[in-house]
């Protein structure tokens, strides 16, 4: 047989048995459009993580207090760092920055409206590790801090919330109340998005640890003011957290090994402070999300084995039904391998609509997920997915009937009942 007479015969099999093949193709709709989503959905995973941590480089350590056992010390005589201490730490060889936070949940106040927000104060060295871009004023200086001077920067959020959304930046000069002491608003953050991969530095006690909803102040202001004059830990209703940035990717390791070290001479704990790499926490927060979105996918792949298995039997069917066609192919001529095309073009045919149709539904995929509050990230790499699995289900279960057919003997098939 010609390969044109092979499709024309697809073809006509598969219009003349127009609803059987619908009903077949079904499972593989619902298992491309499976596919394509969950692929969509651990892809907006990923892109969260990355959103998250986005604004540290690779050279990033964050060092927070975590508490702990001591090694050869009581619980009692544990310390914690001060803020000369830490910024110290740019003395060590590898360490060639260091930003300093602490945090406290509080209430900001302006005219009638009133938010709870975290309050963080930081060091100018902080705002430039961690990206921090002003979208309209200025941001203070250390010489704030020093000069004590009541003044913040707000996150997006808490200006849209407090100074409302046609106009954030209007902030800019204004005065708000921060745990009722009146602060100069001298600058608006662009937004951001996530929480840049950061400990807030403080108990949230309800409070966003995003930049966007931060009310930010200079360090030395936030420990005499709002965390009620100590720096040196939770003690006065603050606790500081720390980033600082080795001198490049290579210097990473031994930087922290450097901090580490630094550390434990001063507080004499090896667990009192804990301090991870911005590389290594992004790389474990993927992790995490590639492996979610493997197992979306291995169920999907289950979903779309149940319907290959259906594309078998419906051409196991098949077979039986169109036999003696198939004996009076073989007699007039058609050779085993014509037979085989014929059957396994049908399979495939059939699983490739069924592909498309999948890819079709899937492009509803973003407004079915926003109504169940889901992240959607659509991709060609999910369609191209979607699509090469429903054509592979159809050549491998659709080969066992083919071979089948092209097995039987002219004479028995002639000779069926």
């Amino acid at each position: 047989m010609r390969a044109g007479e092979i499709v024309r015969s697809v073809f006509y099999s598969v219009g003349a048995n127009k609803f059987r093949v619908l009903l077949t193709s079904l499972g593989i709709i619902i298992g491309t459009f499976t596919i394509i989503m969950v692929v969509g959905i651990g892809k907006a995973g990923e892109d969260a993580v990355s959103e998250q941590y986005k604004r540290l480089s690779v050279e990033s350590i964050t060092i927070t207090r975590s508490g702990g056992g001591m090694r050869g010390m009581s619980t009692s005589s544990q310390s914690s760092l001060t803020k000369q201490q830490v910024l110290d730490m740019t003395e060590l060889e590898h360490v060639r920055s260091i930003g300093i936070s602490v945090g406290i949940s509080t209430t900001a106040v302006y005219g009638g409206e009133s938010l709870t927000v975290m309050v963080s104060g930081i060091n100018e060295a902080y705002k430039d590790i961690t990206h921090l871009d002003i979208a309209a004023g200025e941001f203070f200086t250390d010489d704030d801090g020093t000069a004590r001077r009541k003044v913040c920067v707000l996150g997006y959020n808490a200006a849209v919330s407090l100074f409302g959304e046609e106009d954030p930046y209007s902030a800019v000069g204004e005065t708000v109340k921060v745990k009722g002491l009146s602060f100069e608003v001298v600058g608006v953050l662009a937004r951001i998005g996530g929480n840049a991969g950061l400990s807030s530095g403080g108990n949230n006690r309800g409070a966003s640890s995003s930049p966007d909803d931060m009310v930010y102040v200079p360090y030395d202001v936030a420990v005499k003011y709002a965390s009620g004059g100590n720096s040196r830990g939770p003690g006065g209703g603050g606790s500081s957290s720390y980033v600082a940035l080795a001198n490049d990717i290579d210097s990473v390791s031994a930087a922290i090994a450097e901090m580490k070290e630094y550390i434990y001479e001063i507080v004499k704990s090896d667990t009192l402070y804990t301090i991870t790499d911005a590389g290594s926490t992004l790389s474990s927060a993927m992790e995490t999300a590639n492996t979610m979105g493997t197992l979306l996918i291995a169920v999907a792949a289950v979903v779309m084995i149940v319907s290959g298995i259906g594309i078998m039997n419906v051409l196991m069917v098949s077979v039986k039904e169109r036999i003696r066609e198939i004996g009076i192919l073989k007699s007039i001529g058609a050779s085993r391998f014509d037979i085989l095309m014929e059957f396994l073009l049908e399979a495939v045919f059939i699983s490739i609509i069924g592909g498309a149709l999948g890819i079709v539904m899937s492009f509803a995929a973003p407004k079915v997920m926003s109504i169940f509050s889901i992240a959607f990230s659509p991709s060609a790499g999910g369609l191209m997915l979607g699509f090469c699995f429903s054509a592979v289900t159809g050549i491998f279960f659709g080969f066992y009937p083919a071979f089948k057919a092209s097995r039987l003997k002219p004479i028995d098939a002639l000779n069926d009942e």
